[in-house]
């Protein structure tokens, strides 16, 4: 694997807000502030659930699970960047490492540290959540490692997505903030309700996220669903998937099959619908840029998830 510099590497030592900077892109926003609320989220869940008080040692339960879930963003998403660089750098140009701003080696340090503090930081705080951050590891160096690499197939790159965003992510943290919380691991019926909805949200992050990278995956021969269906075919089922997603959550509301306000989840719901219409009237499909802006707001929708839900449990 070669780069391709286009700027001098940054060092910190000579301007580190540069590099501070750069260091954030590097670590792509949009997904560490998905995992910060995730985290954030059933943190909540949690406290409602189990009617429990905050002290300090939830605050520090909870830090332990934020410092160990980013660390292993950073590994993740830093990893993908470090194998697709000259694909980046069609795609993404933008990128520390496609633009030359981090050296390969500054990556690889920044990487094979995140991987091991993430571990480590894990399972000092517990033992589900070391599995928890383990899993994700695991999963996401096969998704982007030769000779391995599942994103070169469609199906599988998607599976990888969701199986960590949805299952692994949802599942594994409840069970640790139900065991420092109560001393139990258990699953309830309101926290498969919001796995079920992030998994089926997440395929439609999963499928769209490479529209916006057509070129730089057709020059490489990274087999995607966009270049298999069409811009076109992706982004109506992207819309119908996230349509079926809030759909589904109204009519939970309707049914209150849950300890959840259904009040909050029905009109919350409604209103992200109706946004849903309007801004999917508004991409077009021939421009990049548009794509891109579009693929953001789908990330903001799942943002938005993650702060509604809890206050749908503690508003019950």
């Amino acid at each position: 694997m070669s780069q391709i510099s286009v700027n001098q590497p940054k060092n910190f030592l000579q301007n580190p807000l540069s590099w501070l900077s750069s260091f954030w892109e590097f670590s792509r926003p949009h997904t560490i502030i998905g995992t910060g609320l995730s985290v954030f989220a059933l943190y909540l869940i949690a406290l409602a659930t189990f009617k429990t008080e905050i002290s300090f040692n939830h605050i520090r339960e909870l830090l332990g699970a934020l410092i160990a879930c980013w660390c292993g963003n950073i590994y993740i998403v830093g990893l993908n960047q470090l194998e697709d660089i000259k694909i980046d750098q069609i795609n993404k140009p933008y990128l520390p490492l496609a633009s030359g701003d981090f050296s390969l080696l500054q990556g690889r340090l920044i990487v094979g540290f995140s991987g091991l503090f993430a571990l480590i930081i894990a399972f000092v705080f517990g033992w589900w959540l070391g599995v928890t951050v383990s899993l994700s590891l695991m999963i996401g160096t096969a998704y982007s490692l030769p000779p391995i690499r599942l994103k070169q197939f469609p199906f599988l790159a998607a599976l990888c997505i969701f199986t960590v965003r949805g299952v692994i992510v949802n599942l594994g943290l409840f069970l640790y903030f139900s065991n420092c919380f109560i001393n139990t691991s258990i699953i309830v019926p309101t926290v498969w309700i919001l796995t079920a909805f992030v998994v089926v949200f997440t395929v439609a992050i999963a499928i769209f996220k490479d529209v916006p990278d057509l070129e730089g995956d057709k020059e490489y021969n990274i087999t995607t669903f966009t270049l298999i269906l069409g811009k076109s075919t992706i982004f109506k089922i992207t819309y119908g998937i996230i349509l079926f997603c809030y759909l589904g959550m109204i009519t939970i509301g309707f049914l209150k099959i849950s300890n959840i306000n259904e009040w909050v989840l029905i009109l919350s719901h409604l209103s992200l619908l109706g946004l849903l219409l309007w801004r999917s009237q508004r991409v077009d499909l021939e421009d990049k840029d548009s794509i891109a802006r579009f693929y953001q707001f789908i990330w903001k929708l799942f943002f938005l998830e993650y702060l509604l839900f809890p206050v749908a449990c503690f508003f019950h």
